[in-house]
């Protein structure tokens, strides 16, 4: 290609995560010219391991639930535990309103994110590894974009489509240079994270569960992945990390030692990672679209993975920014008012599971939670949001009002001083 000239196609994608390659998979095989910009290569190591039930309608429409399932951990549902009481209770996906899909996968990110990426390829996308965009101009209205982009050689090029989707995850790179990021000071939290062997596991029909360890100040997650390799994580507010003392592996080591659940899981555990931490955990764009571009995923919005919603929603934006895109192609306007449509309805999604994350060190959603109950269907519901059911119809929203209402009813009791059993 001549210097300085520009590489036209329909759609660029900037990350090659999993919106990404849910979207330029999609997008191709409707056959149209999409170009897929991953700045990392694949394998790359990658938090959120954990799916959820939603993710295989979407794997069976990729046609790669066989490949999935066979690098993944069967997920049939998730257990709390509590280090105020010790008590433990499962929620199996089984037992939720939605009984069409009833089961997930745990998964080593690096071989599920390569997984998909080379589906976006064998799909027809052009797509390219270590190369990282550096510049994105608009035009006006139905003109195209400049994308400006360099490999590992610091090799530059140039593309000019038609629409931008933007699916670099938390580099949120048209949020940011938009100035369009904002933090949810609802949920200022941190995490720190790695693998392990040697992690005492659960046996039975729950060996597959993720488990979720409530503790002081935050949450720890435990992740069965194969090749016995444990993915153990700690999410804490502001108060968990203010009096940190030592490295990242010494405080998260303390941490583990601290919670009485976790530390009796991990007395023969062995690092098998390096220990990753990372803070301002959740954000939200003020806009996710506008003329010439659409945000996905966690380049939109992110949340506490609490219910390990991430990468669901990446890949409901994958699906949904490929039917924007084939909008758009046909006709920008008609294709923006669609993509105005579709982030009001991510927004919605996020804000209902975001009302339970942002009540999770609640003492009584905790305790609404160690001892559900299926009055009007609330243990239903309860397991339906965890298996990432977030639509609006009736029978998945009644309970889950009926579930807020509750807990409005004994917070104020417990304001008062009262101890009210949800049962």
């Amino acid at each position: 290609m001549p210097a300085g000239a520009s590489d036209t196609c329909d759609v660029l994608i900037i990350g090659g995560g999993p919106g990404g390659s849910t979207a330029a998979a999609l997008i191709a095989d409707n056959g149209k010219d999409v170009v897929l910009l991953e700045k990392d290569a694949h394998p790359r190591f990658h938090i959120g391991e954990s799916l959820l039930p939603r993710n295989i309608p979407i794997l069976e429409r990729l046609g790669i639930l066989d490949e999935v399932a066979n690098m993944g951990v069967l997920k049939p549902g998730a257990e709390f535990v509590s280090d105020e009481n010790g008590g433990c209770v499962e929620f199996n996906f089984a037992n939720g309103l939605d009984r069409e899909y009833t089961y997930a996968y745990q998964v080593k990110r690096a071989d599920f994110d390569e997984a998909l990426f080379a589906n976006a390829r064998r799909k027809g996308a052009r797509t390219y590894e270590r190369t990282l965009v550096t510049d994105v101009v608009f035009g006006a209205a139905g003109e195209r974009a400049r994308v400006s982009a360099e490999n590992s050689n610091h090799e530059p090029r140039v593309f000019a489509p038609k629409l931008v989707i933007d699916a670099s995850g938390r580099d949120t790179f048209l949020a940011n240079r938009l100035q369009l990021i904002k933090s949810n000071k609802h949920d200022s939290t941190a995490a720190v994270f790695a693998h392990f062997r040697k992690v005492e596991h659960k046996i039975g029909n729950m060996a597959g569960d993720i488990t979720i360890h409530l503790v002081r100040d935050g949450w720890f997650w435990m992740i069965p992945l194969p090749g016995d390799i444990m993915s153990v994580g700690l999410v804490g507010n502001q108060a968990t990390f203010k009096n940190r003392r030592g490295s990242v592996q010494e405080f998260f080591f303390e941490k583990m030692r601290d919670s009485p659940t976790v530390s009796a899981r991990m007395t023969l555990a062995e690092l098998a990672s390096e220990v990753i931490t990372t803070g301002n955990y959740s954000y939200c764009a003020t806009s996710g679209c506008g003329e010439g571009y659409f945000m996905i995923g966690d380049a939109f919005a992110f949340i506490d993975p609490v219910f390990s919603t991430g990468v669901l929603f990446a890949m409901t934006g994958g699906e949904i920014g490929a039917e924007v895109a084939i909008r758009w192609l046909n006709d920008p306007k008609a294709g923006l008012a669609m993509a105005r449509k579709a982030e009001r309805r991510m927004r919605n999604s996020m804000d209902k599971i975001g009302w339970f994350i942002y009540r999770i060190n609640h003492p009584v959603l905790r305790e609404m939670f160690m001892a559900p109950s299926d009055r009007f269907r609330m243990r239903a519901g309860l397991v339906s949001i965890l298996a990432g059911n977030v639509q609006s119809e009736w029978q998945y929203s009644a309970p889950l009002v009926a579930f807020k209402c509750m807990f409005y009813a004994l917070s104020a009791a417990y304001l008062c001083g009262f101890r009210l059993s949800p049962a």
